[in-house]
């Protein structure tokens, strides 16, 4: 049993029993989702069986890093369609459960049979003991956090690792017994297998988390595994990926009308412009300013994507602050403000096709990321994303292409770099679709998205003039706490504003930046003295886990 963080614990008790939002998945099978990757590539893949583990998505990305696709999908999948996707090898992830647990996940015992090489993590290295004749029991001694593990440097999965090496630890179950014909290539002073392995029918697994960067060797596990056990040669490159997608798209689409929906964020802008080069003209961008950006970003997004702008591209921009606010209003709820902020954004990309007449095809910013935090089979649902989660019952188009739905972040800037769009576009601060809107905990007025607009922008201000560039991502967010304060000899009873910046390299997980003192000072003082109804501001010094990088 994994232990996961402790805000994650009160978040998967809440959601435990939520599946996959089956409505989503109905307009997908209904409509048809194109991801512009349906022509079968010559590629390698590792498949991730996804146990509802908090790293699931963490543990695909370090595998892409070793130049290898890989995708996640959820454990109880049909086992005819994974084979027929032929992996080259198969990662089972953590969990929160037991395998003793009633209703605890199980694997179809078959999965075994395949010839294909599996590394069970965590969770996933107790199922395979428990499934296999080993025995799993409570562990007489919790391990959480950073432990040295002693490993046989001789197996393949520990080639060039140190024989003592840190490994991050999170279960309180542990194998006690090793299934018959494995052999324990790894423990420590409380768990007798930290790691074991039957390498003749390709079984390995692991106690600890190779996948996080506490664990020191990690990317060299992951690697011998992916590379030396499974054989996988490492070539999946991301200009193969923009070749293929555009090609696939072209062919695809045909002479079909496309609507994208652009927000100027990365995510949309990398899409706009792929499909740009795939169907030309055929393409209108439809930009939406639901009133909820940051400070005069609907005037920098059509500057650059608009008539005057460096492309060619048909663009729309749709003001519709008045409509979003009037939706919102009395919403507290994160998931209904999203769902009302997604469902909206589909309204008004159908009322624009209706203007520009047989539109058969939308095309959405989504990313890998959004697709599983969304809810993947079985697993927790961390929150619906506006372009997964959001789309209502019925979608008025053929159907939805996102060609960036099976890529990280970092790999999205890559495509966009290959697609030859401009660094400062590239790199430039991700945007949550649903804009201020997750960034207002409560309801969404005008007034408070105006709070949260000029703070954030005095914040950027400032971090600018520091010379601070290598924050993966930072903003000011709005509490719903008003607090008593004392401004000009006066009583005030005003909001709190709270500075978030955080340092990651694929927004999976992120680690809260250590500002300068003297930087977080002079925000904190034009913020109370600039921006009317704040009169204080706090920072947040959470990671990602147990939080999440927006505030909802």
């Amino acid at each position: 049993m994994e232990v996961p963080w402790p805000f994650f614990i009160a978040f998967v008790d809440k959601f435990k029993h939520r599946i996959y939002n089956v409505r989503i998945q109905a307009v997908h099978q209904r409509k048809g989702v194109v991801t512009g990757n349906e022509e079968k590539m010559e590629r390698e893949m590792i498949v991730v069986l996804d146990f509802g583990g908090q790293y699931n998505q963490l543990i695909a990305r370090r595998v892409r890093e070793c130049n290898v696709y890989c995708e996640v999908h959820p454990y109880h999948m049909d086992l005819e369609k994974l084979k027929g996707m032929n992996p080259k090898g198969i990662i089972f992830t953590g969990g929160p459960n037991s395998v003793y647990g009633e209703g605890s996940p199980l694997c179809d015992p078959r999965v075994f049979e395949l010839g294909v090489s599996i590394l069970g993590i965590c969770y996933g290295s107790q199922l395979m003991a428990h499934m296999l004749g080993g025995h799993v029991a409570t562990a007489p001694v919790s391990e959480y956090g950073k432990t040295e593990v002693e490993v046989d440097p001789g197996r393949r999965l520990f080639r060039d690792v140190a024989p003592r090496t840190i490994c991050w630890m999170s279960h309180t179950d542990y194998i006690e017994k090793a299934p018959e014909d494995f052999v324990v290539t790894a423990h420590t002073p409380v768990c007798p297998v930290a790691a074991m392995e039957n390498p003749e029918k390709g079984l390995y697994a692991v106690q600890f988390h190779p996948e996080v960067v506490h664990t020191r060797e990690g990317m060299k596990m992951l690697h011998n595994f992916v590379i030396d056990i499974c054989g996988c040669k490492g070539d999946w490159k991301m200009d193969s990926f923009v070749e293929t997608s555009i090609r696939a798209i072209r062919e695809k689409v045909g002479k079909g009308k496309v609507l994208c929906a652009l927000s100027g964020g990365v995510d949309s802008s990398v899409a706009a412009v792929l499909l740009a080069k795939a169907v030309g003209k055929q393409l209108t961008c439809v930009f939406v300013d639901h009133g909820l950006l940051r400070k005069n970003e609907g005037d920098e997004v059509e500057a650059v994507f608009g008539p005057d702008g460096p492309y060619d591209l048909n663009f729309v921009r749709v003001n519709a602050q008045e409509r979003f606010y009037r939706k919102l209003a009395g919403v507290t709820e994160p998931e209904k403000k999203r769902k009302i902020i997604g469902e909206e954004f589909i309204r008004v990309f159908e009322e624009e096709a209706n203007k520009i007449g047989a539109v058969d095809y939308l095309v959405q910013g989504t990313i890998y990321p959004d697709v599983i935090e969304s809810g993947l089979g079985k697993s927790a649902v961390i929150k619906s994303h506006h372009n997964v989660g959001g789309l209502p019952d019925h979608v008025n188009f053929k159907e939805i292409v996102e060609p960036l739905r099976l890529l990280f972040k970092d790999e999205v800037r890559r495509a966009g770099l290959e697609l030859g769009i401009p660094e400062y576009l590239v790199y430039r601060q991700p945007f949550p679709g649903p804009g201020l809107g997750v960034r207002i905990i409560g309801e969404v007025t005008a007034e408070k998205v105006k709070i949260v607009q000029e703070a954030d922008a005095i914040f950027r201000e400032e971090v600018a003039k520091a010379g601070i560039r290598d924050l993966g991502q930072y903003f000011a967010a709005l509490t719903n706490m008003r607090s008593v304060g004392c401004m000009g000899d006066e009583r005030t009873y005003d909001y709190a504003v709270v500075l978030r910046a955080v340092l990651t390299t694929d927004f999976m997980t992120a680690e809260a930046a250590q500002l300068p003192w003297e930087l977080l000072g002079k925000v904190t003082n034009r913020i109370v003295n600039e921006v009317k109804g704040v009169n204080r501001v706090l920072y947040d010094c959470t990671s990602k886990p147990p939080a999440t990088v927006e505030m909802e």
